[in-house]
């Protein structure tokens, strides 16, 4: 099978390229802000690693047959990448939250101790990103839009 003849990676970065751009009008229709950087970011409704993997399964599935090895490997892997984006990597951002507080509320009581306002480091600080993981119902829709994505794509293919 030829690069460009391999359904399951076109139906696989197909999902990546819908979950990634659908979170534009998401986040408009829920909060009424427009932020077109949320295609380039991770985190966020739908989970474009669980939409990426769901849609490879999916692909490997309807190409090489539910019954075959590689479509065992590609499960497998599919249910790792979900449980790591709804678990550690969700703690992982719940705890860049604390940890820019707590730069935050230090820095309040070091301004107050001393003139550090007028220090330019202050205010180049970067914080962390606390978006890096999924909640469970974000790991959801992706490997839903992943697995619907890949049967359309078998369709059009």
């Amino acid at each position: 099978m030829g690069f460009f003849a391999n359904f399951p990676l076109w139906a696989a970065l197909s999902a990546i390229i819908f979950a990634q751009a659908v979170k534009i009008p998401i986040r408009f229709f829920v909060t009424k802000e427009f932020k077109p950087g949320l295609a380039f970011s991770n985190g966020g409704m739908p989970s474009s690693h669980s939409a990426a993997v769901a849609a490879l399964t999916t692909g490997v599935g309807i190409s090489e047959g539910v019954p075959s090895t590689m479509f065992a490997i590609a499960c497998v892997f599919s249910i790792i990448i979900m449980f790591d984006a709804s678990g550690v990597r969700r703690q992982a951002g719940e705890q860049a939250i604390v940890l820019n507080q707590l730069v935050k509320d230090f820095q309040y009581f070091m301004d107050g101790a001393k003139d550090w306002s007028k220090k330019e480091d202050y205010e180049k600080r970067k914080e962390l990103k606390e978006l890096l993981g999924h909640q469970p119902i974000e790991v959801f829709f992706g490997g839903l839009s992943g697995i619907a994505i890949a049967f359309l794509i078998y369709q059009l293919y």
